[in-house]
């Protein structure tokens, strides 16, 4: 595998809730990282006194993160209307040369920032609220 753009991994939102995804206009940086809580099972009976863990078990969730610039009005007052409305929409996580990453989400933060002598900016944080799907890509 070759090195990634940065720029290419990208959040979409269904901008009206027939799956029609469009990226997040402006964002300048994007994160999503994964989580599982673990379940410990040990007990006096371990071997070795080795914690062990209990497979599948615990509550999975993914994150996403992404801070940028006002560029579009459409996915602005989407994002403004998720945040107010309290929606879970559908999301899509590009990834470059690995996947894509769907399902509901919920923006959690959304942040606005500017300078006298600079350009508006924004950041926001998503948190998964349903069950997640990858398809390679």
């Amino acid at each position: 595998m070759t090195a990634q753009n940065g720029k290419d991994l990208l959040i979409k939102v269904d901008m009206t809730g027939t799956g029609s995804f469009t990226t997040i206009a402006g964002l300048r940086a994007t994160r999503i990282s994964f989580n599982a809580e673990s379940v410990d099972v040990t007990s006096l009976d371990s071997a070795g006194g080795w914690r062990e863990l209990l497979g599948g078990a615990g509550v999975r969730s993914a994150n996403l993160s992404g801070s940028g610039v006002f560029r579009d009005a459409d996915t602005d007052e989407r994002a403004r209307q998720l945040f107010f409305e309290g929606e879970t929409p559908e999301f899509q996580v590009v990834i470059p040369d690995f996947g894509t990453v769907q399902g509901l989400f919920q923006l959690t933060a959304l942040e606005y920032a500017g300078s006298h002598n600079g350009e508006a900016t924004y950041e926001l944080s998503l948190a998964s609220a349903g069950a997640l799907t990858f398809t390679a890509a």
